[in-house]
């Protein structure tokens, strides 16, 4: 068990994604910080991939940008453990089996648990692959993150009674990405996750304003924004830190009375 739930201690969470190397790691520093001391409740690094399938434009972009520089999986468990000693929420990563495969499990957990992480999310292993992470992932320390995603249907119930760390609800179908209205009725499934768990459910995918914030983070227990703020970072490069913390600043406060 890992500390993740200290993100959902004081309320309703705000998860905040960014991808690691975009445009250089020392941004990616100074945009974490800036994003905890907006109120960001945990942060969610995405390690780059060359094929990342769950992803639109906005992540597959910054991937590319990051990896592009040079940034390796090596170069991101340093950065993560040296950040570890500036921020004080807790940290996960988000990439891909093929990532970790190639790392070799063992030795991708072993390094993730020095670096601090919390927490691992896999969008491309489904529920029934999860045995080649999930010991592996436990004995480390890290919580392996399920997703449940609006075509699970029969697999609710199952996936949320196995879960750790928190349930990862999909908003919506297709691939990451800013969307306008998120119309998917999720309460039905956070019914069936509440009466198989009560670890904390987040939901992500397309949220990319307050409004939509607040509405998600009501009827569960946080939101999760990706591509909202990896949008900004591909804007403002360099200097992306400020208008990070202003956006994050916002959606967290959309949050705060719930």
């Amino acid at each position: 068990m890992s500390d993740l739930h200290k993100a959902f201690d004081h309320g309703k969470a705000f998860i905040g994604f960014v991808t690691c190397g975009d445009p250089d790691l020392d941004t990616t520093r100074e945009v974490v910080k800036a994003m905890v001391e907006n109120g960001c409740d945990l942060i969610e690094l995405g390690i780059p991939f060359s094929d990342p399938t769950a992803e639109g434009p906005v992540i597959m972009e910054a991937d590319k940008r990051a990896l592009d520089g040079g940034v390796t999986t090596d170069d991101i468990f340093a950065f993560t453990k040296d950040l570890k000693k500036e921020i004080d929420v807790p940290m996960l990563y988000m990439t891909y089996a093929n990532v970790v495969f190639h790392y070799g499990v063992e030795r991708f957990c072993i390094k993730a648990q020095e670096a601090g992480i919390s927490g691992l999310i896999l969008p491309d292993v489904p529920y029934e692959e999860r045995d080649d992470f999930e010991f592996i992932c436990l004995a480390h320390g890290i919580d392996p993150i399920s997703m449940i995603a609006p075509t699970s249907e029969d697999r609710i119930a199952k996936i949320a009674s196995e879960a750790s760390g928190f349930i990862y609800l999909v908003s919506s179908l297709g691939v990451t990405g800013v969307r306008n209205d998120i119309s998917t009725d999720l309460e039905p499934i956070i019914k069936v996750i509440r009466e198989n768990t009560d670890i904390p459910v987040a939901i992500g995918f397309g949220i990319s304003n307050p409004e939509q914030c607040r509405k998600m983070a009501s009827i569960s227990d946080g939101a999760i924004v990706g591509s909202g703020i990896v949008r900004i970072v591909a804007e403002h490069g360099r200097r992306s830190a400020g208008p990070v913390g202003d956006f994050v600043k916002s959606m967290k406060d959309a949050i705060k009375d719930l």
